[in-house]
């Protein structure tokens, strides 16, 4: 357990536009957080929609059963040690993310990566939000006979019942952003198991409908000789690894924001070891054969959800849909709220608060118009999370190689809240790490541009190497960062606690 109770107040000489109590250094009182409520804060986030649809896009590349979850699995797996590592600081310090950006950063340049991650949250919380108002779309359809499908209005492509039904869904999100975090961890930790009800449920389904999993195990990869993407395994493989990884990229940056709350390290690892890597892949598991099971019902592929609980009809497309709006719900908040919410704090403590930021979070995931990003399961993988991940390793291992390699683990906490400090730097920007962070980008931007569809054709060095973005990035950051800033000072005062 964290060895000193941290205060409310402001440290003295802290600047106002620095510190808020939002901000704060968590006191112990405020250390509730154990293993299980990291686990079911895990389940909470894993169980949704665009995670089911990983497994599912993979098959829709080519892949077979057992590829898939094994990448799912892969995936989860190394994306896990970043976020333990990251995970630390918050643990020991009680600090969330955008205060931990200072140290590498600088006070007033930590302003920019949070805001990077800030606005990938807002996408994600776009994608969630469509997914849930999709949900109760369904059900007011199916409940009234499709008496509310409509013409898609110009521009935005929908129409109007889905626009409404977008909009409800944000409203009810809204409110728990108002209520602050104690709610959402109660609703992480009460959903949890009614969750993992509803993936039983769905297998249970699919073994059901299927007669069995034959189905699923006989279905080849396209990949074999004479196979539809013969010899084209590792173009799919190397950038679905990197999806995977990408798909909780932005989680591994920001989990500080709730390890700031574990009762320990111990609680904060053990129930993220718990939580990531195995329930996705039995998520991964359960959408390979539910996919599978929706040719022999169905007679195609279907790897939407909400598609397939819109073909069932009846009372089980209604529960089915109120279980997914319950799943998107408790992914959204705790994945897509947190982090930008205090991002946008960081902006301007004085003036913003969590609330504010959730509020502007919100916003902001409604003009980025989400349904864009979900026309295909290629611009799904390739385009959204592999691009974005591209963004945000290499500010991973600038954190990760300044906490443990530059600080040693060692921060001084209240000069993370004043100028003039450990961490001004130059005029409050470390350009080290900026410099860092520009090389960690630059070796992805000519293949997002070609996946993206902005160039017609790239060198395809380039192509493969954005296919590992996050890796890249996180890497060509990493050593950069170590080697600009290995003769710099560390700041030999220690905070409290230490």
């Amino acid at each position: 357990m964290h060895e000193s109770s941290q205060s409310a107040a402001p440290p003295e000489g802290a600047e106002g536009y620095l510190w808020n109590e939002d901000l704060a250094p968590t006191q112990e009182v405020q250390r509730t957080w154990g293993w299980v409520n990291f686990a079911a804060l895990w389940v909470g986030m894993v169980i949704c929609v665009p995670a089911y649809l990983l497994a599912s896009g993979l098959i829709a590349q080519g892949m077979n059963w057992w590829q898939a979850i094994l990448t799912v699995f892969l995936g989860n797996f190394i994306v896990m040690v970043p976020m333990l590592l990251i995970g630390h600081a918050g643990a020991k310090y009680g600090i969330p993310f955008p205060v931990l950006l200072r140290a590498s950063f600088g006070t007033v340049g930590a302003r920019l990566p949070g805001v990077l991650r800030g606005l990938v949250a807002c996408g994600w919380f776009g994608i969630q939000t469509w997914v849930g108002g999709s949900a109760i779309y369904h059900i007011v359809n199916g409940l009234s006979g499709a008496m509310f499908v409509g013409t898609p209005l110009p521009f935005l492509d929908i129409d109007i019942a889905q626009l409404v039904c977008f909009l409800a869904f944000w409203g009810i999100q809204v409110v728990f952003i108002l209520r602050g975090m104690e709610s959402i961890r109660w609703l992480e930790t009460l959903a949890a198991p009614v969750l993992l009800a509803i993936c039983l449920g769905m297998l249970y389904w699919a073994y059901v409908s299927a007669d069995g999993f034959d189905a699923m195990y006989a279905k080849p990869s396209a990949f074999v000789p004479g196979g539809a993407r013969e010899g084209e395994f590792w173009r799919v493989f190397l950038p679905g690894i990197t999806a995977m990884v990408g798909f909780w990229s932005t989680l591994t940056l920001n989990i500080p924001d709730f390890t700031r709350y574990a009762r320990s390290q111990r609680d904060q690892v053990i129930g993220q070891a718990l939580g990531l890597p195995l329930p996705m892949a039995l998520l991964a598991f359960i959408s390979v054969a539910v996919t599978m099971a929706t040719v022999t019902v169905f007679g195609e592929e279907i790897w939407d959800p909400l598609e397939i609980a819109g073909r069932l009809g009846g009372g089980a497309a209604l529960l089915g849909l109120c279980m997914l709006i319950v799943a998107t719900l408790t992914t959204n908040l705790a994945a897509n709220v947190v982090a930008p919410a205090n991002g946008f704090s960081n902006l301007a403590p004085h003036k913003i608060s969590f609330k504010m930021g959730g509020l502007i979070t919100a916003g902001l995931g409604i003009a980025m118009m989400p349904w864009k990003l979900l026309d295909s399961a290629g611009s799904y993988l390739f385009v959204w999370l592999v691009g974005y991940s591209s963004l945000l390793g290499p500010i991973a291992g600038i954190l990760i190689t300044d906490y443990f390699f530059i600080h040693k683990c060692q921060l001084t906490v209240e000069d993370l809240y004043m100028r003039e400090k450990s961490y001004e730097f130059s005029g409050g920007w470390n350009l080290r790490a900026l410099a860092a962070l520009a090389l960690g980008i630059a070796p992805n931007v000519l293949g997002f541009l070609y996946a993206a569809g902005v160039v017609e054709s790239v060198p395809e060095v380039w192509q493969r190497i954005y296919d590992n973005a996050w890796f890249v990035g996180a890497i060509v950051s990493s050593v950069s960062y170590y080697l600009l800033m290995r003769k710099s000072v560390v700041p030999e005062k220690l905070s409290s606690g230490a």
